[in-house]
């Protein structure tokens, strides 16, 4: 499964992460700055440590899980 995580700081300097599930390949590095801006400007998202200030980082994440017979 694969995930886009948009990372931010708060205003307390941690870090945010919002992930989101299957993500459109091949990304849209234009798109993701702009939802990522988008996100900061309007301050719809809020965290113990204060709104989103700062964009950190965007990343595909990828988990692969294999069960293991018993």
């Amino acid at each position: 499964m694969k995930k886009l995580e948009l990372k931010f700081l708060n205003e307390e300097g941690s870090t945010v992460t919002i992930s989101l599930d299957e993500p459109v390949e091949p990304t849209d590095q234009i798109a993701i700055h702009a939802a990522m801006d988008a996100i900061i400007a309007e301050s719809c998202f809020y965290s113990s440590g204060g709104n989103l200030v700062e964009k950190k980082q965007a990343r595909i994440v990828e988990r692969n899980v294999f069960d293991i017979e018993l």
